[in-house]
């Protein structure tokens, strides 16, 4: 299994679920998706962001959403 890309760290952005090794909030991906606007759009303003991760990040909230719920 892939490592999680979305990780928490006390020292980096005071433990802000953030992209490994960024200081990019995950938050900032849902807030550009509910907004309307496309993953192409999020990675030209988050060049620190792969489409990559940002992909295995949604995965990952997906499966822990259906986790919960299931």
């Amino acid at each position: 299994m892939a490592e999680p890309v979305i990780v928490i760290d006390p020292e980096v952005m005071s433990g802000t679920p953030c992209f490994r090794g960024t200081r990019v909030p995950f938050k900032n991906l849902i807030d550009y998706l509910e907004g309307g606007h496309s993953l192409g759009e999020f990675l030209r303003q988050f060049p620190t962001v792969t489409r990559e991760m940002a992909v295995q990040a949604l995965e990952e909230a997906k499966d822990s959403l259906l986790s919960k719920i299931g």
